[in-house]
């Protein structure tokens, strides 16, 4: 079976509903499975994010957090120069789920890139899926 590991930001406040709808959908994408999930990773300034925390507790999936110096340090497909001004790095989603899916893992292994979703609640979340080097 094939491990995924998923990137994921969101706004500031971004409900629990919002974030599972963009995880959800991202995963259909990917033709993967919530059981192929090996890991969850985002930014640290979102340590303290209550949906990311309440959706890794509600799957049992280990969440990581990495700090913006290292998360620029990876090659992306699609960098922000917006995200870059808000966070420190130009990717979050996209080079988190790379990060959790082992050490100099290319970003070829994104299955799902930087998918965009607007909830209900006003708020964005974004997922990106990468395949786990095993």
């Amino acid at each position: 079976m094939t491990a995924y590991t998923i990137g994921l930001g969101c706004d500031r406040g971004t409900s629990l509903a919002t974030v599972r709808s963009a995880v959800e959908v991202a995963l259909a994408l990917a033709n993967a499975a919530p059981e192929q999930v090996v890991a969850v990773a985002s930014i640290t300034l979102k340590m303290d994010e209550a949906a990311l925390l309440a959706l890794a507790q509600e799957h049992d999936w280990p969440l990581h957090f990495f700090p913006p110096e290292q998360l620029a340090a990876v090659a992306v497909p699609n960098p922000s120069e917006t995200v870059r001004r808000y966070t420190g790095t130009p990717s979050v989603s996209e080079a988190a789920a790379l990060l959790a899916a082992g050490p100099g893992t290319s970003m070829a292994a994104l299955v799902v890139e930087k998918y965009k979703h607007r909830g209900e609640d006003g708020r964005n979340a974004t997922v990106s899926i990468a395949r786990k080097n095993i």
